[in-house]
């Protein structure tokens, strides 16, 4: 387990909270999940998988980080910042699709 393990956990537990605390509060069934230059969401997701599926996502993303590093090593370079900007960049995004998402009906 590298140093960054504990900022990608960290990550995972923001996630979690951010699911169980704003969660509720999203009163449609499907989430907005990007939008376009005038501010209009373009496509949506169901509620459950925008919320669950960021931590899938996460892990999927940090076992191929292990992979990668495991199994051809002279071809990964700045793993543990790697991590550290990916699971500072995911939470975020998460955090930011919830917002809008609690806010757009």
């Amino acid at each position: 387990m590298v140093p960054a393990d504990y900022v990608f956990g960290f990550a995972i537990a923001l996630v979690v909270g951010l699911n169980l605390s704003l969660g509720p509060r999203i009163e449609t069934e499907r989430v907005p999940m990007q939008w376009g230059p005038n501010g209009e969401p373009i496509w949506y997701a169901p509620k459950w998988l925008a919320m669950w599926g960021m931590i899938a996502f996460m892990a999927v993303v940090r076992f191929f980080i292990w992979f990668a590093s495991t199994y051809s090593p002279r071809h990964v370079h700045g793993t543990e910042l790697g991590i550290v900007i990916f699971s500072l960049i995911a939470a975020g995004s998460h955090l930011f699709v919830l917002m809008k998402a609690r806010t757009t009906l």
